[in-house]
């Protein structure tokens, strides 16, 4: 009784090791990624990856020809309904954005200025922590990426985010696209998506699409390499992120 016993529990163990396996091989290279660097923080080395937007550069015109060109290259759905539309990049009044810093002595001309806005990359990020499946993640260059086959549509990460910087796909957003770009997947209803730092074009060695067309608005690059542009941006000049209070560290800063 003893010896089965023992056999039994052996092999149980074996199995259990077995799926821990499967589980291993099915997680998404980020996610992996994500993992080592988390619980390693004394190897934080390496890359991270972060924007600067200066608004004093940032007019209407080319705003617009950032927002459509992310869109289309990412195969974002135009829905024109507020419940169901699917946003990127887009636009938020001053208020909306910087609760922290306004009082009522507050500059007039910031008073309703629209600014640039995407997801901050969080150094910090909530969504991935209460992500059940890790379709969230935080790549090692810290960019906070979307496995949309992984994406149960719980929306946890949508009620978690502070920033409103994530869109569910209520439709099917393969209804709503005049063209498709071969070279980007589509998604599927259910499903949430969001900006990712144009990552598959960093993987070439390519500028996050906005930041390649908006010229000196947009400056994006290696907040660890103190030579780097954005590095010296930050040094120079006062900037704003996003509610900084709450702890998350964006990665997205803006000079007003």
């Amino acid at each position: 009784m003893d010896m089965n016993r023992r056999k039994f529990l052996q092999l149980g163990g074996a199995a259990i090791a077995g799926l821990g396996v499967a589980a291993v091989a099915q997680t998404p290279a980020g996610a992996a990624a994500t993992k080592n660097y988390i619980n390693h923080p004394d190897k934080r080395t390496g890359v991270k990856y972060g924007m600067v937007i200066d608004m004093n550069k940032m007019d209407e015109a080319k705003f617009q020809e950032c927002i459509t060109a992310c869109h289309k290259y990412h195969n974002v759905p135009n829905i024109d309904t507020k419940k169901d539309e699917v946003m990127w990049l887009w636009g938020e009044k001053f208020e909306h954005l910087f609760l922290d810093e306004v009082h009522d002595y507050t500059a007039e001309k910031y008073k309703g200025k629209t600014f640039a806005t995407l997801c901050n990359h969080c150094e910090e990020p909530v969504c991935v922590r209460v992500c059940p499946t890790k379709a969230t993640f935080k790549n090692a260059e810290g960019v906070i990426g979307m496995d949309m086959h992984r994406c149960i549509g719980c929306r946890n990460c949508m009620a978690a985010c502070p920033y409103g910087a994530r869109s569910f796909n209520y439709k099917d957003p393969r209804d709503y696209l005049d063209e498709i770009n071969p070279t980007y997947p589509t998604r599927m209803k259910g499903v949430v998506e969001k900006c990712n730092f144009c990552s598959e074009r960093l993987a070439v060695g390519e500028l996050p699409l906005c930041a390649e067309i908006a010229g000196d608005a947009i400056i994006f690059g290696d907040l660890n390499d103190p030579n780097s542009t954005i590095s010296k941006a930050l040094a120079q000049n006062l900037t704003l992120q996003r509610r900084p209070s709450l702890g998350t560290k964006p990665k997205v800063f803006y000079i007003v």
